[in-house]
């Protein structure tokens, strides 16, 4: 058994019968992050239609009563925790960059990741995956996307208000506004790589959205033809 007792559980109550009131042991967490991992890696291949629950078993070494032991609504569930695993891979594929764009040199720095990430996953990157594998139309989905456009928003609006303070960015620059022109940039160019297999649409967004932080208007140097 891979449960341990929460000190919220009253005596005599067997912690599976609530799942509000268990919590996992190290061992237990790292069986389910490894179902998550696995069904995360089969979707990107394969697409949600194109993957069965018990795909996920024999990719993931799980047995059926281990599934629905962290996944109690089976497949529904499971989509739910990959849609979170997704959301934070997309953001994690940015970092330490994202955090940190405090210089021009740095948002450069946060922009060559981006192409290179973007270029190497192509149609397996995590935001395909988050918002054109799984069923968006979800209010739980919704919600996970919703969230991880805010932090990711976040993160852009408070590198965009350090080159204000810095002085190389405009000082009456809308700092939200910008962060919003450069996170469009990003995940429609993304979109449009999914779509046409080419870079050039996230290369041209991306660089023309960076281009108008710059006080100076020195034009963000091109990584890729």
């Amino acid at each position: 058994m891979e449960l341990a007792w929460s000190p919220s559980t009253p005596p005599g109550r067997r912690a599976g019968k609530e799942v509000t009131d268990i919590v996992l042991t190290t061992r237990g967490a790292a069986t389910r992050q490894r179902i998550i991992t696995g069904a995360a890696a089969l979707i990107r291949d394969h697409g949600v239609a194109g993957v069965s629950l018990d795909d996920i078993r024999a990719a993931t070494s799980t047995s059926k009563s281990q599934l629905f032991h962290y996944f109690p609504q089976g497949k529904s569930d499971l989509l739910l925790a990959v849609a979170e695993y997704e959301a934070e891979q997309v953001l994690a594929d940015q970092q330490p960059m994202l955090g940190d764009l405090t210089s021009w040199q740095k948002w450069q720095d946060w922009r060559e990741r981006v192409i290179e990430k973007y270029d190497s996953q192509r149609a397996g990157c995590p935001l395909s995956a988050l918002t054109a594998q799984l069923d968006v139309a979800r209010p739980a989905t919704q919600g996970i996307i919703t969230r991880l456009y805010d932090r990711w928003h976040a993160h852009l609006s408070e590198g965009v208000q350090a080159l204000k303070d810095s002085g190389e960015a405009d000082a009456d620059l809308d700092a939200d506004a910008a962060a919003t022109a450069v996170l469009t940039a990003v995940t429609g160019g993304a979109t449009l790589l999914q779509a046409t297999d080419s870079l050039t649409y996230l290369e041209t967004s991306l660089d023309q959205a960076l281009n108008a932080l710059r006080r100076d208007e020195t034009p963000v140097a091109r990584v890729r033809s």
